[in-house]
């Protein structure tokens, strides 16, 4: 195994670990959140039972605007939520337009742990949050193609980082690593065509997730069940 490979591996399942026990106290419990503490609990148990607690957008997204006017804000992640989401320091909340998280909860083993896909779903998200604020300086530029009603606000955007040097996007990361895939739209079709082949890449390699030999697809019926992992 590469020493890269093997860094990341030690990475996700030292924080896999991490989260297991974080969220083990609040088990039993499913109360509303009364500290930023508490709201992030709130949403990470809820994503570890196979819920994302984060709307998808009622309207489809203008995914071409990103080619066509970008328009980059500056976003400060605090936590990962779940797969593809996270809390911003401000208290909004930025859900990936490109990825979709992983909601099965059977159990797979991962680097040598027995857990669920959502875990590692999570696990994945919050290593790679870590990560990849060392080369932002803890500041994404962040494209929004649009925001939920409500609150707390949802901004729906895609997210880049530096990585030696090259400029990547938080989803392409997620899905290239085997802990996120393409998102796709009703009919199927994937949201953007890069990625998908970034996860076609990524199941040939049998990276993170696709390592499991019987994993599944999570895009199926039960997906377009699923509104909120649109």
């Amino acid at each position: 195994m590469k020493n890269g490979a093997w860094r990341l591996d030690r990475l996700l399942s030292y924080t896999l670990v991490n989260i297991l026990i974080a969220l083990r106290p609040a088990a039993a419990a499913d109360t509303d959140p009364d500290t930023a503490a508490d709201f992030v609990q709130h949403y990470q148990r809820a994503y570890a039972q196979g819920r994302d607690l984060i709307p998808g957008p009622i309207l489809p997204l203008d995914t071409f605007s990103i080619a066509t006017r970008l328009d980059l804000q500056t976003i400060r992640p605090q936590s990962a939520l779940t797969g593809t989401g996270f809390v911003a320091l401000d208290g909004t909340i930025v859900k990936l337009a490109g990825a979709q998280g992983c909601l099965s909860i059977e159990a797979v083993e991962f680097t040598g742990l027995r857990t669920t896909c959502a875990m590692v779903s999570l696990a994945g998200m919050t290593a790679t949050l870590n990560e990849a604020e060392v080369g932002a300086g803890n500041a994404f530029p962040c494209h929004v193609f649009g925001n939920a009603p409500g609150t707390p606000t949802v901004h729906y955007a895609e997210c880049f980082f530096v990585e030696d040097g090259a400029v990547r996007s938080l989803s392409e990361t997620l899905i290239s690593r085997g802990l996120a895939f393409a998102a796709r739209d009703g009919a199927g079709r994937p949201v953007f065509p890069e990625y998908a082949k970034a996860e076609e890449q990524a199941r040939r390699d049998k990276a993170g997730i696709w390592a499991n030999a019987y994993f599944v697809h999570p895009y199926g019926a039960r997906f377009r069940a699923n509104l909120s992992t649109n």
